[in-house]
């Protein structure tokens, strides 16, 4: 499989042949329909990326509580999920003195300091779930962005996109050039640049 973009957007083929790449303790679902999806987006309040898209439609793992059952999930622990990236960011402003360079100058109090980045936060990107920590922008008209691991702000590169993400997770990783540029994620690669 060649690198997502938007010209190579992710098949529901190769969405197939990735889902393959899972150990066999890995159950695998029938995909979601398309009326399961928006309903899942309409729910949660963002949109899948297309290839995120594409291979929840071509099977849903579960088995495990590292998959997010986006079908039949409990919706206090998909809800944790999804606040799992601002909810690091605001630990390490409280705990770590954490201060964007882009924010306005730092509040001298923890709680003003928290709520000032609350406000800042609600306006950066969704990140949706994949497996564990791993995360992939949640935005219906970019393709081919990065995997991230997320913790608190402790976040790195797990995948230059979906494809390349599940081989290095789990299947044989392919090196990534040298000179590789991973595409930008407003707010959240500044942790990784």
């Amino acid at each position: 499989m060649t690198a997502i973009s938007p010209e190579n957007p992710l098949t529901p083929e190769d969405a197939e042949a990735l889902l393959a790449l899972l150990p066999e303790r890995v159950e695998i679902e029938r995909g979601m329909s398309d009326r399961e999806l928006d309903r899942v987006e309409e729910r949660w309040c963002f949109r899948f990326a297309p290839e995120h898209r594409t291979l929840l439609g071509a099977g849903l793992p579960t088995g495990s509580r590292s998959w997010p059952d986006w079908r039949d999930g409990d919706p206090e622990d998909l809800a944790e999920r999804l606040a799992w990236p601002v909810e690091g960011v605001l630990f390490d402003v409280e705990h770590n003195r954490f201060w964007h360079p882009d924010w306005s100058p730092r509040p001298a109090g923890t709680k003003e300091a928290l709520e000032a980045a609350r406000a800042y936060l609600a306006e950066v990107p969704v990140m949706a779930p994949v497996y564990s920590h791993r995360y992939l922008l949640a935005d219906p008209h970019r393709t081919g962005t990065p995997v991230l691991s997320m913790h608190q702000t402790d976040i790195i590169y797990y995948g230059t996109d979906l494809v390349d993400y599940f081989h290095h997770e789990f299947g044989r990783p392919v090196p990534t050039p040298e000179d590789h540029r991973y595409a930008t994620i407003p707010f959240w690669s500044f942790f990784v640049e």
